[in-house]
């Protein structure tokens, strides 16, 4: 499996796909690893080199010591494209991983042709939520949150009509490093961009889920007012509309990119 090696980091990488289409990166939530994008790989890859990888912390990427802040998530983005030697390649975050593509835009826009924001907030939480979270994760582990994650994930009729898909993401999250997701609570925490986005113009796609509790619609058309020229989707889902509404989301990021006019 390869794995970039940085300073004090390793990341943990995934490439599939058309070994001659533009490349897109697929950026993870907070908890979950690069299995999370599995529901859009079969189209994905036939219009895409497809780049997967585990943010730092999560997965089978190293777990650096010390709390890590947004602009280290996005330098590990850039750094993957250094690596691979792609000069430009197309973006689609969702939760963590779309506040890591607001980042990309506003210090590394030149990289990317188009991105695609989903279930992201450019302010996410309160300081006193994050720090509990956090204060919990060290102490009693990943266990002690799984459940609550979970329900904010997933609305309760995916929950009733697909235990399948609740007991591969509580094992998702449950194998993820405390260290690691209190590390990433920790850049949650401390990034505020909702001053900034206004000087976005990477042509962006923002997707809410209707019944998101955790980046509610409100904060998607936030971002969509403030980026000029964003387009807005909502979908009938909750936090991980990628999964619980698969088909549409892969067919609103598939149309917004246009890969070969599709």
């Amino acid at each position: 499996m390869p794995f970039l090696e940085v300073p004090n980091n390793s990341i943990h990488y995934v490439l599939s796909g058309a070994p001659d289409a533009g490349l897109l990166v697929l950026s993870n939530s907070l908890g979950a690893n690069c299995a999370m994008w599995d529901p859009q790989l079969p189209e994905f890859e036939k219009h895409f080199r497809v780049l997967r990888y585990d943010t730092r912390g999560h997965g089978q990427s190293a777990v650096p010591a010390g709390f890590y802040q947004l602009d280290q998530l996005g330098g590990d983005v850039v750094a993957l494209l250094d690596e691979l030697r792609i000069e430009r390649a197309y973006y689609c975050g969702l939760s963590l991983g779309g506040l890591t593509g607001l980042w990309l835009s506003l210090h590394a826009a030149r990289r990317f042709h188009k991105s695609v924001i989903s279930s992201a907030s450019a302010k996410f939480g309160t300081l006193a939520g994050w720090n509990a979270r956090i204060e919990t994760v060290r102490s009693k582990g990943m266990k002690s949150v799984a459940d609550q994650v979970v329900e904010r994930w997933y609305t309760p009729e995916l929950r009733a009509s697909s235990p399948g898909t609740v007991r591969a993401t509580l094992q998702m999250l449950e194998a993820t490093s405390p260290e690691g997701y209190a590390a990433c609570c920790a850049a949650l925490r401390d990034a505020d961009v909702r001053e900034a986005v206004a000087a976005i113009r990477t042509p962006t796609l923002i997707i809410s889920g209707a019944k998101d509790p955790v980046s509610p619609p409100s904060d998607g058309k936030f971002l969509a007012a403030q980026i000029p020229g964003a387009q807005y989707v909502e979908l009938d889902a909750a936090h991980l509309s990628n999964v619980e509404a698969s088909s549409a989301y892969t067919s609103a990021v598939l149309r917004f990119l246009n890969p070969q006019g599709v």
